[in-house]
C-alpha cells in the first residue's frame, strides 16, 4: 500500500501549527496505524529530518495514549477501538489521510500529535477516589453489591481516559469522562459515602478547566473506544443537583 499522509505538525502550544505532506510507501495491510507512523519517523530519521511526534505505550487498546484524529474521527472512528488498534488493511491503497491531535483549548499541543491531558488529572485529584477507611480487599468482597450496580460501576470504571469525547464533542465538553468517574465510585458502597462531596468537587474542578458544556449530541459515546454510556451522564447530573440542594440547604440552616 501507498498512502499519502496530511500530518499536523505543530513545535509546540504557543508556536503556529500546519499541516505537512508525507509519503508513506510499501505499507503492509496488517500494520496498525502506529506501526505505520513508526515507519514514516525512520524515514524521516534517515533523511535527518525531524520526526512526527505522537503518543503511545500498551498499543494494545487499554491505556488510551494513542490519541488521534484521523480523517475528523477521534481514533479513525471504528467502534470500540483505539488508534493503536486501527489496521492499515481498513484503508485502501493511494488514499490520502488526514492526521490530527485531539483539538480542544483544555488540550494544549505538546508538539505534533501530543496533547497535555493533565486537565482529566486534576479533575480526578478534585475527588475521583475513596478517601476513607474501607479496610482491605477482602473486607470490600464481604460487602453484597448486587449485581446490576457491579456490571453498571464496572462498565463505568472501564473509562481509559483517552480523552476522545472530548475531541469528538463540538463544545468539547468532558461530561463523558467525569460522569464515568463519579458514577463508578457512587455505584460502590465504599464510594457512596462521599458522593456528594465528590460530584460537587468534581464537577467545579472540570468547569475550572475550561471543558465546554454537554448538549447531548452523543458523540462521545459514538466515539469512546470503551462505549461508555450517556446514562452516567444523566446519573452525574441527578446526584449533581441532588448534592447541590442539600448544600444549599445546609448553608440555609440556623447556626
Amino acid at each position: 500500500m501507498n498512502l499519502t499522509l496530511n500530518v499536523w505538525r505543530q513545535k509546540h502550544s504557543g508556536a503556529e501549527g500546519r499541516f505537512e505532506t508525507h509519503r508513506a510507501t510499501d505499507v503492509s495491510p496488517d500494520m496498525s496505524f502506529l506501526e505505520m507512523l513508526d515507519v514514516v519517523n525512520e524515514k524521516l530519521e534517515a533523511d535527518g529530518k525531524d520526526p512526527i511526534a505522537f503518543e503511545h505505550d500498551c498499543r494494545e487498546g487499554i491505556c488510551g495514549t494513542c490519541s488521534l484524529v484521523i480523517d475528523g474521527m477521534p481514533h479513525g472512528g471504528e467502534k470500540a477501538t483505539t488508534t493503536c488498534q486501527v489496521h492499515m488493511r481498513s484503508f485502501r491503497d493511494g488514499q490520502e489521510i488526514t492526521i490530527e491531535p485531539f483539538r480542544a483549548n483544555s488540550f494544549p499541543v505538546i508538539k505534533d500529535l501530543v496533547v497535555n491531558r493533565d486537565s482529566f488529572d486534576r479533575i480526578i485529584e478534585a475527588g475521583g477516589y475513596v478517601s476513607i477507611d474501607t479496610g482491605g480487599a477482602p473486607d470490600g468482597n464481604l460487602i453484597p453489591i448486587s449485581k446490576e450496580q457491579a456490571e453498571l460501576a464496572f462498565d463505568a470504571a472501564a473509562c481509559i481516559g483517552c480523552g476522545a469525547c472530548v475531541a469528538a464533542c463540538p463544545n468539547a465538553s468532558a461530561m463523558l469522562f467525569t460522569a464515568a468517574k463519579v458514577a463508578h465510585l457512587s455505584r460502590l458502597p465504599q464510594g457512596a459515602v462521599e458522593r456528594d462531596k465528590r460530584v460537587l468537587a468534581m464537577v467545579q474542578q472540570m468547569d475550572d478547566e475550561g471543558f465546554g458544556a454537554c448538549t447531548v449530541h452523543g458523540e462521545c459515546e459514538a466515539y469512546c473506544p470503551k462505549e461508555i454510556s450517556l446514562a452516567n451522564i444523566a446519573q452525574m447530573n441527578r446526584e449533581y443537583l441532588k448534592a447541590r440542594a442539600l448544600s444549599a440547604k445546609k448553608e440555609a440552616a440556623p447556626v
